[in-house]
């Protein structure tokens, strides 16, 4: 005779509450997970809603003119973006051409030839150098950095370089301290410790067998890196990379106080100029109508450029995983 075994319910009661308790309990904190998350993209929406409504009245004088116009004039209310976008992009990019090979030697050093007796002390270092507020490398770039580089670089690259043809214009203009070189220079020392950290961090998560192996078939350090340690971590060297570059996009005081707040276009590497971020620092404070709409434009338009430059760090990754065939 076959005796069919009793229901859960009716065989086990307890098992049954602990197996409902478990239920609520995953239903409970996926609903929770998922909750913060649409926290964070409600929240962001919110902020591009706001920036495009403030700055509505600007887009609908100038249209998309107002990207490439070079023009801004407070008292006839006549604005143009073109110069703070110039002046965000270059000193971005000195900053990242500056700050990620260094970056990259700090943390190779620390994961693979560092003595383990100063790995962690040169850690620690660099972390700290990630925590120091961005006001702190505003005051040693104008009251330290300005001076010394006005005297030892900016007039000997003026007197070897400034003369040579095609690169000449680069250094050309004013030798005090302050420009979109000097502005470069003071970001590459901000987004240094942030790249370094992300670079140290992910190059620790290659599993060691793997380095183990390459160095067993006789690899050197240089060609390890290459071929095991860059391969595997790629994404987080590429994300790495792109949080330097939009904390670089969107810093404000350090930039405010070297890159010399200039309305103009720069013409050369020691130029004054301005960016959107110090735009926004030095003016909104005392904006007023139709000012407010333009400095609500330039931020809605250094979050697009963001925006435009995390999706082709994105859409990089993605073509190489593609290219590996993954």
């Amino acid at each position: 005779m076959n005796v069919q075994p009793a229901p859960l319910e009716a065989g086990n009661p307890g098992m049954v509450s602990i197996a409902r308790r478990q239920r609520f309990e995953d239903i409970f904190f996926h609903r929770l997970t998922q909750a913060f998350s649409l926290l964070v993209l409600v929240a962001l929406l919110g902020i591009i809603a706001s920036l495009f409504i403030n700055a509505w009245p600007a887009f609908q004088k100038f249209g998309f003119e107002f990207i490439w116009r070079v023009e801004w004039d407070i008292i006839n209310e006549d604005f143009g973006a073109a110069i703070a976008i110039v002046g965000t992009l270059a000193s971005a990019g000195i900053a990242l051409l500056i700050a990620v090979p260094l970056a990259f030697g700090i943390a190779l050093f620390l994961t693979e030839t560092c003595p383990a007796w100063l790995r962690r002390p040169l850690g620690i270092a660099i972390e700290l150098l990630a925590a120091v507020p961005s006001i702190i490398y505003g005051m040693f770039g104008l009251f330290v950095f300005a001076p010394l580089f006005a005297t030892f670089a900016q007039v000997p690259l003026q007197k070897v370089l400034g003369g040579m043809p095609l690169i000449g214009f680069l250094f050309g203009g004013s030798t005090n301290g302050f420009g979109i070189l000097a502005a470069g220079i003071v970001l590459a020392f901000m987004v240094l410790p942030f790249v370094a950290a992300v670079m140290r961090d992910v190059f620790e998560i290659v599993p060691p067998i793997l380095r183990e192996s390459a160095y067993g078939l006789g690899c050197t350090t240089w060609e390890v890196v290459r071929n095991v340690v860059l391969p595997y971590t790629q994404k987080g060297v590429i994300g790495g990379i792109m949080l330097g570059f939009g904390r670089a996009l969107g810093e404000t005081m350090a930039v405010t106080f070297v890159i010399g707040n200039a309305n103009r276009m720069p013409t050369s590497l020691f130029s004054p100029g301005t960016s959107i971020a110090s735009t926004l620092a030095n003016e909104f404070g005392e904006a007023a109508d139709f000012h407010i709409a333009a400095l609500f434009a330039l931020g809605f338009l250094l979050f697009v450029i963001t925006f435009i430059v995390l999706g082709a760090a994105k859409w990089m990754l993605v073509r190489a995983e593609k290219a590996k065939g993954f």
